[in-house]
């Protein structure tokens, strides 16, 4: 498997062997009041949604690396002070060629650039209890327009650095159990961007996904359905306990009907993958 955006290429499984992949906001700025890895208290997941809603708006600019032109934006609410990521784009379009410049052209229909997915993919993240491994995403209005607006992530790298040093995670197993939770809601969203500049890692060596805006494809199959090899067994079980009802509830201002029927697919196909695979290989080489 090959994930792609932009110039960066690289092999699904070389994900398990070195670290991940991240949307590269490196030279972060100083950390949050309530970053947790300065020995601080955290704001709760409540407190950051109205922060990321409601606070002033004091500095904005351009992000180094995204096709999608988000902005980084600081802001405040007179006590705390802290930087987002807006990303405004909601592009439809019948038929869309991707590629060129050196790579391989592919023409997609249906094709669907937006926002909304990011919001979404945060909403199921939260339902399947994957939430820490994604920064918190809302919808707001901002200079003239809607976008979703997240949680800035201060990270040790991306994967494009990590892979480019050679960096080796400290715990090698957490590591690609992080991977392996990764795959499955990646291929659960059938998010078609997960690459390099999308997969963040943080000071204690934490994945954080970014950018779900090339997800929820109308296709019920699974994208590369070999490299599903593992799967953390509340996960399984927590996939197996999702209904419909739930995400529509959860996700109804930002999918359709058409992506949570395809979405719902999936997450039978992928029940299904996992205990056939747990009948044939056993649990202890499938389930962790």
């Amino acid at each position: 498997m090959v994930w792609t955006r932009g110039a960066l290429v690289v092999p699904l499984l070389m994900l398990l062997v070195l670290p991940p992949l991240a949307y590269s906001q490196t030279a972060a700025p100083a950390p949050a009041p309530f970053d947790s890895a300065q020995g601080k208290a955290e704001l709760s997941v409540d407190q950051i949604r109205a922060f990321l809603k409601d606070a002033k708006v004091i500095r904005a600019r351009g992000t180094q690396k995204g096709v999608t032109a988000p902005k980084r934006l600081t802001l405040s609410d007179g006590n705390i002070e802290h930087d987002a990521v807006f990303q405004a784009i909601d592009d439809h379009q019948n038929v869309m060629r991707l590629g060129g410049g050196g790579r391989q052209e592919t023409t997609e229909l249906n094709f669907v650039d937006s926002y909304k997915y990011n919001i979404a993919a945060y909403e199921i993240a939260t339902l399947l209890g994957l939430d820490h491994m994604m920064p918190v995403y809302v919808e707001r209005r901002w200079n003239g327009q809607i976008g979703s607006i997240s949680w800035f992530v201060p990270a040790l790298m991306d994967e494009s650095e990590r892979i480019k040093k050679t960096l080796q995670p400290p715990n090698p197993t957490e590591w690609n159990n992080q991977m392996y939770r990764m795959r499955v809601f990646s291929s659960l969203l059938r998010d078609t961007d997960r690459n390099l500049t999308n997969v963040l890692v943080t000071h204690q060596w934490k994945v954080m996904m970014i950018d779900f805006s090339r997800a929820f494809r109308l296709q019920p199959e699974l994208l590369h359905s070999k490299d599903l090899q593992k799967i953390d067994r509340q996960l399984l079980a927590r996939l197996e306990q999702l209904s419909t009802e739930t995400v529509r509830s959860a996700t109804k201002d930002f999918l359709t009907k058409s992506e949570l029927e395809a979405m719902m697919k999936r997450r039978d196909l992928l029940v299904a993958h996992f205990k056939n695979l747990v009948a044939t290989l056993g649990e202890a080489k499938v389930l962790y």
